[in-house]
């Protein structure tokens, strides 16, 4: 009896890549560690005055700087688009049980086992309980903007990837607030040695507001005014170009801050980032293996399949350091867990390209 899912291959297909930045996104990323560590180091106590400049519990620099990374990718998202859903229901459905119905309970739980168990070495109580809250927001944020390039990379669905992101940021103004407020108090009745843990519901949902919301409204006006007066092909290939340095720059400078912050902490315990990595790593191959079978067991195509595993693999990151900042503050183990996030994504994601594209079928 022969196989019923067979591997195909297509001749002389042109290999494809993706852009000097994403392609290096580790790299940068270590760099900015490094000058934030060196920042932090030589500043010490006058870097505060940055961590002072807040409003409502949110960082004003960062804030403006997270924002200028997230609105770019928002311009992208076609709501029009969410009306297709109906032709195949079958692949958004299975996107949105992994990244709401799963992903963050299995981030919560090999964080907590991680951070709080198998750590206990090496983390107080205090910071167990952060480095899980940031596991939290983390698993909590959907990809919305890097999906489309690991899409691209294991030929999904153009249109349908941008079906699939559009549900979820509309998704993530429902569910993101109370998922991570009920994983946040579970945590807190799970570790009773710390008192007073409170989840700040209103910084939430400022979060939220400021960083998913205002962005997400701006772009799809920003994204109307610009279609109707230069048309679809300049808006995507000289509109969108030109912003994208604006993004990379903005998290650039996000990440020096960051470790501006967490300098002396990282200095001290060289080996932190290497102990806040190994459970978000498990996590993203975890995710990505249970929706790709998942999704072949379902008969999703190759291109509806790749793509749904990918985003449940990968995060929103930008809004997941934003809302760790907001509750917890610059120098938390929580952001520093989501920049973790960011560091260790890339070469995990190109990995699981590259596993896609062998087994595609």
């Amino acid at each position: 009896m022969s196989d019923p899912i067979k591997k195909t291959t297509i001749p002389n297909k042109p290999q494809k890549t993706i852009g000097l930045f994403e392609k290096y996104l580790t790299v940068w990323v270590a760099l900015g560690i490094l000058a934030g560590i060196g920042i932090g180091h030589f500043m010490g106590d006058s870097i505060e005055v940055i961590s002072s400049m807040e409003i409502a519990r949110v960082n004003i620099p960062v804030a403006i700087l997270i924002w200028l990374m997230i609105y770019p990718m928002m311009l992208q998202v076609d709501f029009g688009s969410i009306k297709k859903i109906g032709k195949k229901p079958k692949g958004i459905i299975w996107t949105l049980i992994i990244n709401w119905a799963i992903k963050p309970f299995t981030m919560a739980f090999f964080a907590w086992i991680f951070f709080y168990y198998l750590y206990q070495a090496w983390l107080s109580p205090e910071e167990a309980y952060h480095a899980i809250a940031g596991a939290i927001i983390l698993g909590a944020a959907p990809c919305t903007a890097m999906v489309f390039v690991w899409s691209y990379l294991t030929d999904g669905d153009p249109n349908y990837t941008l079906v699939q992101v559009s549900v979820n940021d509309l998704i993530i103004l429902v569910l993101f607030i109370p998922i991570v407020g009920f994983l946040l108090e579970l945590t807190g009745v799970m570790l009773p040695e710390i008192d007073k843990l409170e989840v700040r519901y209103d910084t939430l949902a400022a979060s939220v507001g400021i960083f998913v919301v205002i962005p997400l409204v701006a772009g799809v006006i920003t994204q109307k005014i610009l279609l109707r007066s230069h048309g679809i092909k300049w808006f995507k290939e000289v509109f969108l170009p030109k912003l994208k340095p604006v993004s990379i720059v903005a998290l650039l400078v996000t990440l020096v801050f960051l470790f501006a912050f967490q300098g002396q902490n990282i200095i001290q315990r060289p080996f932190i980032i290497l102990l806040l990595a190994v459970p978000l790593i498990i996590q993203t191959y975890f995710i990505f293996f249970l929706a790709w079978y998942g999704g072949r067991k379902l008969k999703l195509s190759h291109a509806v399949c790749s793509p749904a595993a990918m985003i449940g693999a990968s995060n929103f990151f930008e809004l997941a350091v934003a809302v760790a900042i907001a509750m917890f503050g610059l120098d938390s183990f929580a952001a520093l867990v989501t920049v973790v996030g960011v560091l260790v994504e890339v070469p995990v994601m190109l990995s699981l390209v590259a596993f896609a594209n062998r087994n595609r079928y």
